[in-house]
């Protein structure tokens, strides 16, 4: 049995579904197009039955992706029960859908979600209404609760045991015309009929392409028909239909409290604060590094200063308290370091299979397994952000600040969802329909650091916090979220002035209202999260481990070079190439060739980046920093990352190279897997070129930018405060002057081309 959950975005459907499905959900995409496809399995009813959760949607029509692939699954796939979830805050709008789901010829049952919320401002929902007049089962749930949750499915399970008859809610001279095509359709043998003769009659354009002879005939018919100020447009006419009947027969369902004259909900009392056109951005981005500093921080509650410096407890911190980050990432070295040592212990010295195990395999896997808890802890605190309601205003807020930079709120969706991963987020530029901004979205989307890039920046944070006295890991980790956004939006306004062309579309969005963060919920956005990292762990990157040590381990003659990496093929070929990025700065050095390789591998996936320096490092013995604080500085591996840069001109640049060396893995190539992506957005291997000849060169440029302005700052740090100082009222000049119509970028617009309605 098929149940298939429909609705519109931001109605809890994605919250129903975790609660019907959990651990049994999986996603994957749907066949030839890029949009999720989540399906799971629901136990608790006399039979199994499969949930399919189709992407969020406004109507039927085929205007977007997500539209076309809930259209096709509900008629090909025939779900033996449709579960119309309804916000019932937002009774008017998401019965628009309703209307066209109930034109189908299955069993459907409509779920009131958010009815807890409605009860909490004194409102409540007719059921017995709706039922009637619907002609389908009606039941108040809350998702997030779990709620009614039993009562739902059974009530589906009962709906799907018998057939069901569209009906529609079209009426007058239109109803004859849409009778009159499900007759033909009936005895063409077209199953739902009704819904089918309803599109013809609208002028649907995948309609006429499938059934074109009879959209053909029906139009003689339309001819006879007066629509009145439509002017033909019957498409505009049947939404007017559908939207009178929702107002005539269906609004008196919902009944609300009123308000006292100029009161406010408590979302719009929190959106007052949290949006504000002046703070909202300042809130926003305390907001991420309070997220940084619970997850990256060694002085957790800055009481450093108060704590003796004989203070030293394993994990916990020393001299200060870690953040609940730290410490478990601290845990985890300790387990791995403990495992590693106890395989090295059995393990014969000397051999090449121990060099492949131990110094190879483990010690670039614990590398990046080491970071999982930092991981998931980030998460934890994104995707309670998420859950809240808050990530939703955050495309609000940045639309409003960055519209003229060619960016809107809603391509800041999919921009977001980099943080997570580049590949789901360059998917999701499907969902816009402006096809410049699609474009710069995906050629954007590397800038937002993922899931992935946050070992680089938690390893070099953690080992130079401990390393240089006043550097606090979250502010290195935070550094690098805030350089990725702010170079995305000085590269938008670059695109839109040069080779991606073309005006920002304006951006209309419904906020869903705040509400607590659900357990569950989270737990299965960091099971997902955890799932795939280990996967990439046990298999691409396994195997991409065993390729490095081989390269580094073996001359070109294949001769066992364990102790002279320098003549093994990967160091050749990585000092060949290390002149390339002498410039940026992690190219100088003893070990310049080592970070120069770990970035190329950083290519194909960015966790191999980590993973490389620590197949390196295992390479050069036990050597270990004199250094007291987290375990990671006293291994071979931060010796190795400390080294960075070495001296120039009688400075270390170990500080700027290692800020240009994340800057580079920051901007350049995300990864294979995104840049398959890419290419399936773009859909042209001109356009996918340019867009990694943009990333490559972006990233070279800004670390170039960051290494030497970075030596500055050592060398004669009041000369870099005033360049910074004057590129900074520079940059403001030309704000003031764009402001005021003194400067023009790019093709001046005609009044009021672009305005938002």
């Amino acid at each position: 049995m098929k149940f298939a959950l429909a609705g519109n975005p931001n109605c809890g459907k994605t919250t129903l579904f975790n609660a019907l499905t959990g651990a049994t959900a999986h996603v994957g995409n749907w066949p030839g197009v890029t949009v999720d496809k989540r399906t799971g399995v629901y136990k608790k009813l006399p039979e199994k039955v499969d949930i399919i959760d189709l992407p969020g949607i406004y109507s039927l029509s085929p205007y977007t992706p997500e539209e076309i692939v809930s259209r096709n699954f509900l008629l090909d796939e025939n779900p033996d029960c449709i579960i119309n979830i309804v916000d019932a805050t937002n009774l008017e709008r998401n019965l628009y859908l309703t209307t066209q789901i109930l034109e189908l010829d299955v069993p459907v049952v409509v779920a009131l979600n958010m009815t807890d919320i409605l009860q909490a401002e004194g409102g409540r929902v007719d059921e017995a209404l709706l039922r009637q007049k619907l002609g389908v089962p009606v039941v108040s749930i809350s998702a997030l609760k779990s709620r009614g949750i039993v009562e739902l499915t059974e009530a589906a399970y009962r709906a799907a045991q018998s057939p069901r008859v569209g009906a529609t809610v079209v009426d007058g001279e239109l109803l004859q015309a849409v009778r009159s095509a499900e007759e033909t359709y009936r005895g063409h043998g077209v199953g739902n009929a009704l819904f089918h003769a309803v599109k013809a009659v609208e002028g649907d354009s995948l309609e006429r392409e499938t059934h074109a002879e009879v959209c053909a005939a029906l139009d003689t018919v339309k001819a006879t028909i007066d629509t009145g100020i439509f002017e033909g447009d019957f498409e505009g006419v049947v939404a007017d239909i559908r939207y009178r009947y929702i107002d005539k027969e269906l609004k008196s369902a919902l009944v609300r409290k009123k308000r006292a004259d100029g009161a406010l909900g408590k979302s719009d009392k929190i959106d007052k604060v949290l949006t504000h056109r002046i703070w909202g951005i300042p809130i926003f981005l305390l907001i991420m590094f309070a997220v940084f500093h619970l997850t990256f921080s060694e002085n957790f509650l800055y009481l450093g200063w108060l704590i003796p410096d004989s203070f030293d407890v394993p994990i916990i911190g020393s001299s200060a308290i870690n953040s609940p980050g730290v410490m478990l990432f601290n845990a985890m070295v300790w387990l791995t370091d403990t495992l590693g040592g106890a395989i090295g212990g059995v393990m014969p010295e000397g051999t090449w299979y121990t060099g492949l195990i131990c110094d190879g395999l483990l010690e670039g896997l614990f590398s990046v397994l080491g970071f999982i808890p930092q991981i998931l802890c980030l998460f934890l605190w994104l995707s309670i952000l998420e859950d809240s309601g808050y990530m939703a205003r955050v495309a609000f807020i940045m639309d409003r600040a960055f519209r003229k930079f060619g960016l809107s709120g809603k391509a800041f969706m999919p921009l977001i969802m980099c943080f997570g991963c580049a590949v789901p987020g360059i998917m999701a530029t499907r969902t816009l329909e402006n096809e410049p901004e699609r474009r710069r979205t995906v050629m954007l989307a590397p800038f937002f650091s993922c899931g992935a890039k946050l070992p680089i920046w938690a390893a070099f944070g953690g080992v130079f916090a401990q390393a240089f006295t006043g550097m606090n890991a979250e502010v290195v980790v935070y550094s690098m979220y805030v350089l990725g956004i702010a170079i995305a939006i000085l590269a938008s306004l670059l695109l839109k002035l040069t080779i991606v062309k073309g005006e920002t579309p304006p951006f209309i969005m419904e906020l869903p209202a705040y509400h607590a963060p659900r357990a569950k919920n989270i737990a299965v956005r960091l099971w997902e999260k955890l799932k795939h990292y280990c996967f990439r762990a046990a298999t691409v990157i396994a195997g991409a481990i065993v390729v490095i040590w081989f390269l580094s381990n073996f001359s070109f003659t294949f001769r066992y070079v364990p102790d002279d990496s320098g003549m093994s093929m990967l160091g050749m070929i990585g000092k060949g190439l290390s002149w390339l990025f002498v410039p940026l700065g992690f190219g100088m050095g003893e070990n310049g060739w080592k970070f120069v390789v770990a970035a190329f591998t950083g290519l194909i996936a960015k966790e191999m980046v980590v993973a490389t320096m620590g197949t390196f490092a295992g390479m050069d013995g036990d050597e270990a920093l004199e250094t007291d604080g987290a375990e990671l500085a006293d291994t071979a591996l931060g010796a190795m990352m400390l080294s960075i840069g070495g001296v120039l001109g009688g400075f270390s640049a170990a500080v700027p190279a290692m800020f240009a060396f994340m800057a580079f893995n920051l901007l350049s190539v995300p990864c294979m897997a995104a840049v398959a992506a890419a290419g399936g957005e773009l859909n042209s291997k001109r356009k996918l070129w340019t867009a990694i000849g943009f990333w490559m060169l972006t990233a070279y440029l800004t670390a170039l930018i960051v290494f030497w302005y970075g030596m500055l700052c050592v060398a004669c740090w009041w000369a870099a405060m005033l360049v910074g100082i004057a590129v900074a009222g520079g940059i403001a000049t030309l704000a003031v002057l764009k402001a005021k119509g003194l400067l023009a970028f790019g093709k001046k617009r005609a009044p009021g081309q672009g305005d938002a309605a």
